[in-house]
């Protein structure tokens, strides 16, 4: 059994599922993070046709555009610095602060009689209505040779008076009447926004297309090659990013100038390809920018409890906030799967096949999570037609952390699996076995024989005794024999870790996890590379045993990936249904994902699928948290808890009856009431700073739209976004 998790196939399956491709056409190795860095390309299987498939001209199910206009266009729309979760391309900001909005009525209205009481004041002063007092200062600074008729200075310094006495009427009335709101709303400036916008090719310094730092860089020719690609339609926005990334890996000093130029030179836009071959998925589905790393869910409501700098944006997530892991809670039906799963594993495929990211989609079979061409392994566990097996020992040699990640998997889940029992005793009980067994066979047991040695079977026992005693390992001898003495203990672990390695020991699994080289088991430790991997759990008729399978890959994952040579990779474990995964341990786990530049997606029907005692630190180890419409109150009130408190604005109005004292008053309020039908009130208004929840149980459970979800954002740098009410169908 090898080690990175791309062994040989487990037969002779016509049409196995596409496996990683012979090393890229680039001497000194693939872009940073690629499998043919870390490994070998594994010995070819005579008995299935060559692996390698033709690289494509261009971007399978994309035809190319003959000016290759779209993807000019795409590449030079801007893309501001924005908070987290904003769509950035083409993304406008907004202040920061709702500005005070006039109804165009009234500000038409105001604007106009703010100009007829100038002009009225104007006409007073103009034809002396108002006296003379205003001429006064003019006749202070005309001097005495001026005072003749029809003086040319005279009429100079008059008329000058005038102007100035105008524009001072003009610039009172104006500000009263607000006419520089008139002039922004209709006026030019809102032309400008409406006309259309200069698509003029930018000047090459400052074209953000990546053929000009190689310009700069003295790779002319690449870039010309590149550049000639692009305006004729050949490139497309994953090569974009896969030859961005090698060039990053050039800048970093991971290989030279001249091999990156030479494949460019070679391949153009298919230079350092993805180990697969593959240029782009097929039949995407959502909306994805490679520049920032974005994929966009959804649109952010313009609802009063969004900050305004958010309210009509678009909603997106990237490795940036998902390096803090998401967690998502609502019912059967509420978008899960199709709103967020699905558009997050296509994105983070994407970054694979751009070789940034590693991922690993876990789900029920059909659960809908992207076609089997999408990935590089599809491993369908319980399905006789899967080319690829499950390494159900994470492909690690030691036999303590082997037994330490198989622990978790089979009893991670009891809080107290036997009386005086935690998850430590369970591992030592399976290191006593796993390391004699190791040590006769080079092996760690499959699933039938870990069963009988955990039920203390006498045959097994003593043939793995005999087998000790023939290598002389003394040491081990000790271990087995203090697993024996252990078996007549009524507290003893082994009977229930033996129950649930029976759940795995079924007719259905008969020919999965096998440890004896005839298979093709698929380890987490090929997170080195940008692997796509998808895996089927069984869950029909198979509920307990795909739940100990998810522990099992979220124990692998969050082990492996704190221990990988290369960080720079993403690594994401995108998890359908998180029912019964959540445990003590993974919740640590999670919380060591953000420093190892990893993350994990998680999807809940409801909390209560969660221990009591996990819920809060789950909630505190997950950086993203959504709620989804249709939540329970009870689910609602945790949110509630952990997304806290703001202080707020509240305006108390008070409407008090006057009581007129005077006959004449009398007369007024009892006319006014006649006309209007209500009683003369005087309103008092008080405001006040008050503390309340931002999002409320019972709002999280009855105001959100179906199709809407509530979306709390921190990025792996600490920068936060509030409770975001974001419409998951925009």
């Amino acid at each position: 059994m090898d080690s990175d998790g791309t062994q040989d196939a487990r037969g002779t399956h016509p049409h196995p599922v596409p496996r990683p491709a012979g090393p890229p056409r680039m001497p000194a190795g693939p872009p940073a993070g690629s499998w043919e860095t870390h490994t070998a390309a594994p010995p070819p299987n005579t008995s299935q046709p060559p692996a390698t498939p033709p690289r494509p001209a261009r971007a399978p199910g994309m035809p190319p555009l003959p000016d290759g206009s779209a993807f000019l266009t795409w590449v030079r729309t801007p893309r501001p610095d924005a908070a987290p979760g904003v769509w950035r391309f083409g993304h406008r900001p907004r202040p920061a602060e709702e500005p005070e909005v006039i109804p165009a009525r009234q500000l038409v209205s105001g604007a106009l009689i703010a100009f007829l009481v100038g002009w009225l004041i104007w006409s007073l002063l103009w034809n002396g209505y108002l006296g003379g007092w205003w001429l006064l200062p003019l006749y202070a600074m005309i001097p005495d040779s001026w005072a003749q008729p029809h003086s040319f200075g005279a009429v100079i310094v008059v008329y000058a008076y005038y102007t100035a006495i105008a524009l001072a009427i003009m610039i009172g009335v104006g500000r009263l009447g607000r006419w520089n709101e008139i002039w922004r709303r209709y006026g030019l400036p809102a032309w400008r926004r409406a006309a259309p916008a200069d698509e003029r090719p930018p000047a090459p310094e400052d074209d953000p297309a990546l053929w000009n730092p190689l310009r700069a860089a003295g790779a002319a020719e690449a870039a010309d090659r590149l550049s000639t690609e692009a305006h004729q339609g050949l490139m497309r926005d994953v090569d974009h990013a896969r030859i961005l990334r090698a060039w990053q890996g050039v800048r970093s000093g991971r290989h030279s100038l001249a091999t990156f130029t030479g494949a460019v030179l070679e391949d153009g836009s298919a230079a350092c390809p993805h180990p697969s071959g593959h240029r782009d998925l097929p039949g995407r589905l959502a909306r994805h920018d490679l520049v920032t790393g974005q994929v966009r869910l959804g649109t952010t409501a313009d609802d009063a409890r969004n900050p305004y700098a958010y309210r009509g944006t678009g909603l997106a997530l990237g490795p940036d906030l998902l390096g803090t892991s998401l967690l998502a809670v609502g019912p059967a039906g509420s978008g899960k799967t199709g709103a967020v799963v699905r558009p997050l594993a296509e994105s983070l495929c994407l970054h694979a096949l751009a070789g940034r990211a590693a991922v690993v989609v876990v789900g029920a079979a059909g659960a809908g999570v992207g076609s089997a061409d999408a990935y590089d392994v599809v491993v369908r566990i319980g399905n006789p037609e899967s080319v690829y097996d499950l390494d159900l020992y994470g492909g690690t040699t030691d036999p303590d952390e082997a037994a330490a990640v198989l622990a978790e998997a089979l009893v991670g889940d009891l809080a107290d699996p036997h009386p005086g029992g935690d998850s430590r005793r369970s591992t030592t009980v399976l290191a006593q076995l796993l390391g004699p067994y190791h040590a006769v066979h080079g092996r760690f047991p499959s699933v039938p024989e870990l069963r009988q040695l955990l039920d203390g079977a006498p045959g097994p026992l003593g043939a793995l005794r005999q087998g000790l005693q023939d290598t002389g390992q003394e040491s081990l001898l000790r271990e087995l024999d203090a697993r024996e003495r252990q078996l007549a203990h009524p507290a003893d672990l082994g009977g229930v870790l033996a129950d649930r390695v029976a759940l795995l020991d079924r007719p259905a699994f008969a020919g999965f996890f096998d440890t004896s080289g005839q298979s093709r088991p698929f380890s987490l430790r090929a997170l080195d590379h940008p692997v796509r991997v998808r895996i089927d759990l069984p869950e029909r008729g198979h509920a307990d045993a795909s739940r100990i399978l998810a522990r099992l890959v979220l124990a692998q994952f969050t082990a492996n990936v704190a221990v990988r040579e290369d960080r720079s990779l993403f690594a994401a474990l995108v998890l359908d249904d998180a029912t019964g995964v959540v445990t003590p341990e993974a919740v640590r786990g999670i919380q060591r994902l953000r420093s190892a530049n990893a993350g994990t997606v998680l999807t809940l029907r409801t909390l209560d699928d969660v221990p009591r005692a996990l819920r809060s630190p789950l909630l505190g180890a997950i950086g993203c948290r959504m709620a989804l419409s249709g939540l329970t109150p009870w689910d609602g009130q945790d949110f509630a808890e952990v997304w806290g408190k703001e202080w707020t604005e509240a305006r108390d109005v008070t409407d008090r009856q006057i009581i007129a004292e005077t006959p004449a008053g009398k007369a007024v309020h009892m006319l006014r009431r006649v006309i209007t039908g209500n009683a003369p009130t005087a309103r008092a208004v008080t405001v006040r700073q008050v503390e309340r929840e931002r999002w409320s149980a019972s709002e999280l459970a009855h105001a959100v739209p179906p199709g809407h979800a509530v979306l709390s954002l921190t990025s792996v740098s600490g920068e936060h976004a509030p409770p975001l009410l974001v419409d998951l169908r925009g």
